[in-house]
């Protein structure tokens, strides 16, 4: 199947005037005409091409790669806006449509606006909406706290920057984790610092959690939250005893217990350990 709005890899299978035909495993046909054919090619040779509607409505093949593809989320700029809506470039020749049903805000050309890329199923057509919001689900979460996540800037709130986490979910950065300058459409990675109970995400870019740190400390988090924030283990317990409950040496415990000390993530009480 030949999918609208993705890169597929296809098979030269004829040369014509108006340009090549390809075609995937289940013979459908599509066109990539002259202006993108390669100096240089053999029939059944393979091609990665992106394929879209061209502005006669035709499906096409070409080896532009676009700003954005079909489910991605990307800053455009608004080229033009007419009374069907707005066109947007995204590095094509045919612009992407924006309908006004679509714009969180009326869209005004020149400026710069965060879309999400989608398919009409009625019309088979590309489209463009800045109600990014409509295209996140935080229902059934894909994400674990203190996963390594993928951030796009969203929009700003009173308490923080909302963000696209992963190309999914809603996430939050509080105004207290943000030191540095954010703008709508910036990509940069996070950490998932905490889910609340309607699966909400409280997203931190700083090194958070026991995914950052060497592999013991890494041990002792997993077992302090296996056992509800609290181990009955010391820098003064035996040998024996750290052996039996971690599976490692004394004196790499207390390095790493002195690790997760320095970085606030617990605290060293006489009875044991307790998560900070």
């Amino acid at each position: 199947m030949i999918h609208i709005g993705e890169y597929n890899t296809l098979s030269i299978i004829r040369e014509k005037d108006p340009g090549l035909f390809l075609s995937d495993e289940d013979n459908n046909e599509v066109l990539l005409p002259n202006r993108y054919v390669p100096e240089e090619f053999k029939i059944w040779d393979k091609l990665e091409v992106f394929v879209y509607l061209d502005n006669d409505e035709r499906l096409v093949a070409v080896t532009d790669a676009p700003y954005i593809t079909r489910g991605e989320f990307a800053v455009l700029r608004c080229n033009e806006v007419t009374t069907h809506g707005a066109f947007l470039d995204w590095g094509l020749v045919k612009e992407l449509f924006c309908p006004f049903k679509e714009q969180a805000f009326k869209m005004k050309k020149g400026g710069w606006y965060l879309v999400h890329c989608y398919l009409d199923e009625e019309t088979s057509r590309l489209v463009a909406s800045s109600k990014t919001n409509h295209f996140l689900d935080n229902k059934e979460l894909t994400v674990a706290q203190f996963d390594t996540v993928d951030l796009i800037v969203s929009h700003p709130s009173d308490i923080g920057m909302n963000v696209i986490v992963n190309n999914q979910h809603l996430g939050l950065i509080f105004k207290d984790e943000i030191f540095k300058d954010l703008s709508v459409g910036d990509k940069m990675k996070g950490i998932v610092k905490k889910i609340r109970p309607d699966n909400k995400l409280d997203i931190s870019l700083g090194q958070i959690g026991y995914r950052n740190i060497e592999p013991n400390a890494e041990a002792i988090m997993h077992e302090l939250h296996d056992n509800s924030g609290f181990l009955n283990l010391t820098d003064k317990s035996t040998p024996e005893d750290i052996k039996d409950v971690l599976q490692m040496s004394k004196k790499s415990f207390k390095k790493a217990i002195g690790t997760l000390y320095k970085q606030r993530l617990i605290s060293i009480d006489k009875d044991g350990l307790r998560l900070l």
